[in-house]
């Protein structure tokens, strides 16, 4: 009896922290990825992290965005100030990238296997220095692909 009741709570607990997740949103975070399309980009992410195919924080995406490299822009919602952030989603979309806002920055931190919350990631298809075997490209392309494809599908619907 005492394990459903503490199963109850630890659902509670869950479901408040995700509620305060949501009122600490910025409300420029569209398209903000639901449960499920946040789930999956914030494994993409962590395996894009393994694999060395991924550029942390404003600084480094702007500077990859700026130098023409691709891939899909992941940017955390809840930043504040929000004006660190404002210019990527305009860079993204002058560079034909495409990008989706998860809830939080601690997720997306420890996706991207940092200590420090992080405000956006860049995933790359190739890694910076170095090969990735072919079996672990096809995988990370396909994952990739299948998230880019469900933030297409996002993205269509609100504009």
């Amino acid at each position: 009896m005492g394990s459903d009741s503490e199963a109850e709570k630890s659902r509670q607990k869950d479901k408040e922290k995700e509620k305060k997740k949501l009122l600490a949103l910025a409300p420029i975070a569209k398209p903000l990825a639901g449960k499920k399309l946040c789930k999956r980009t914030l494994k993409l992410v962590r395996k894009a992290a393994e694999y060395k195919c991924l550029k942390r924080g404003v600084k480094e995406v702007v500077k990859s965005i700026r130098r023409g490299q691709k891939g899909l822009c992941v940017i955390a919602g809840n930043i504040s100030p929000i004006d660190v952030i404002t210019h990527v989603p305009i860079l993204c979309e002058e560079s034909d990238i495409r990008y989706v806002y998860v809830p939080s920055k601690e997720d997306l931190a420890n996706a991207g296997s940092t200590k420090r919350p992080t405000c956006c990631v860049l995933v790359q298809t190739k890694p910076n220095k170095g090969e990735l075997g072919s079996t672990e490209q096809e995988k990370l392309k396909a994952d990739f692909d299948q998230v880019v494809a469900e933030v297409s599908e996002l993205t269509s619907t609100l504009f």
